[in-house]
């Protein structure tokens, strides 16, 4: 049974959207705050966080981004009220893995929810340990070392990385990284993507300004050379 963390100050939607994941057989926790959020965070393991951007204590934006550097990095759903662009890219790019816009429907969030565990399960299955740079991967237990220390890799920065290691040598355009990881949402850019490229970069190459693993093809898009 999958556990999801639900993070989110008001009460109705808090309970309405545990009696929802339930109905749906997960297992749920919640926490009503961000600090207490990212306490459940660090303490507890759980398959998905549904994190609120709007919290009391500390913002969404906040929790996400010291979970991350702390190197939890199972997936996190962040939802907004505000609905706009640039919130959704910061959560984007502080490491959260997809978000969704207050009101929202039930259907569309189980969906989003069902995709990313999906997409879990099958980076979980498909690769065990590689080395890519300075870096030991371990796509089966998202975890990433260096020389024995680890390293902080988030969600979705593994599922970049092993999209372009599965298509090593070969051109992946950022049209390809947008559908296959972020579905074609026609709010993410190309710069979202270049963005992820280079905290990429700055982990695992030696020198990020002069790559040898990911490489930039100009005008389309990336190449992965091991």
């Amino acid at each position: 049974m999958f556990k999801i963390l639900i993070v989110e100050d008001e009460p109705k939607m808090l309970q309405g959207l545990k009696e929802n994941l339930e109905y749906e057989r997960y297992e749920t926790d919640m926490a009503e705050d961000g600090e207490i959020g990212l306490q459940k965070i660090k303490e507890n393991a759980y398959d998905l966080v549904l994190l609120d951007v709007m919290l009391p204590k500390m913002s969404g934006f906040d929790v996400c981004k010291q979970a991350r550097a702390a190197g939890i990095n199972y997936p996190i759903i962040m939802l907004t009220a505000t609905g706009e662009e640039i919130d959704k890219v910061l959560g984007l790019e502080l490491g959260a893995d997809d978000y969704i816009t207050k009101p929202f429907s039930l259907r569309e969030l189980l969906a989003r929810i069902k995709a990313i565990l999906r997409r879990s399960q099958n980076l979980l299955q498909k690769a065990g340990e590689v080395k890519i740079g300075r870096l030991n991967i371990n796509f089966s237990t998202y975890s990433a070392h260096e020389e024995g220390r680890p390293v902080a890799v988030t969600h979705k920065e593994y599922e970049v990385l092993k999209y372009l290691w599965q298509h090593k040598n070969e051109v992946v355009s950022r049209d390809d990284l947008l559908a296959e990881i972020w579905n074609m949402d026609d709010s993410i850019t190309t710069r979202t993507v270049d963005n992820f490229i280079l905290h990429l970069r700055q982990k695992l190459e030696y020198h990020a300004a002069h790559p040898r693993h990911i490489l930039t093809v100009h005008g389309t898009g990336y190449k992965y050379i091991d």
